[in-house]
């Protein structure tokens, strides 16, 4: 089995891309994209432009054509990325069940709640399509 590809987790900039492409929901410009994150700092043009096909190479947004210029839509969504992160974590150990059970344990009760949910539906799931 070939080894997994660690997760680089987004650096500053492109995190704050990905928001704004993920508050959007759909495709943005370059422009866009400058013009919202211009609300905290100012940005060049041609920076926003080189993460974002930095991105685009990365496998992190798709691009489509609009004339002369690029318009830009994230390939995976927050909880995708949130999950790839949180799993990158775990196969950093040796220990994977000691690492869940100590997640369990810190986590907040109302997220422990949505994570015994979210596992009863997964492991049902899992059933039905073994019973198949």
């Amino acid at each position: 089995m070939a080894a997994a590809r660690r997760l680089r987790p987004f650096g500053e900039l492109e995190a704050a891309i990905m928001e704004r492409l993920w508050d959007a929901g759909a495709e943005r410009s370059v422009r866009e994209i400058v013009d919202a994150l211009r609300v905290r700092r100012p940005l060049a043009y041609t920076t926003v432009m080189t993460v974002l096909d930095n991105l685009f190479h990365k496998g992190w947004v798709t691009r489509e054509r609009d004339g002369r210029a690029w318009r830009y839509l994230a390939a995976v969504s927050r909880q995708e990325y949130a999950a790839a992160l949180m799993n990158d974590a775990l196969a950093t150990t040796s220990d994977r069940a000691g690492a869940l059970a100590k997640f369990a344990e810190e986590i907040d009760a109302d997220d422990a709640e949505v994570l015994a949910q979210a596992l009863a539906c997964a492991l049902a799931q899992r059933r039905r399509e073994a019973g198949r």
